[in-house]
């Protein structure tokens, strides 16, 4: 598996990019597919964090997301350890291209 992440010419102002995780031919059925829907923002403090593809539901005022990539445990730690999977991912790629 890997990271690959698309710069918007027209993104919202603190929209830093979006990311891809690509499967590779390791990864079974999944083999040759990307799962996209990944967003990297930036907090107004500067801090970088990363959005699930997720669908928005609730009644009146009241907004939550159900994200669709969720662990089988039910475990949180598992969804921020592929939050900072794509972080440091995101960081390599770029310092990488500043080499």
């Amino acid at each position: 598996m890997r990271c690959q992440f698309v710069v918007r010419e027209s993104a919202p102002e603190r929209l830093v990019c979006e990311a891809e995780v690509l499967f590779g031919e390791e990864c079974g059925p999944l083999a040759g597919m990307k799962l996209v829907g990944f967003s990297i923002w930036r907090s107004p403090e500067g801090e970088n964090y990363i959005t699930f593809p997720s669908r928005a539901f609730g009644t009146g005022s009241e907004r939550r997301f159900f994200d669709y990539l969720r662990s089988i445990e039910g475990n949180g730690a598992d969804a921020k350890r592929v939050k900072q999977w794509i972080l440091a991912e995101f960081v390599a790629s770029r310092e990488t291209a500043a080499a």
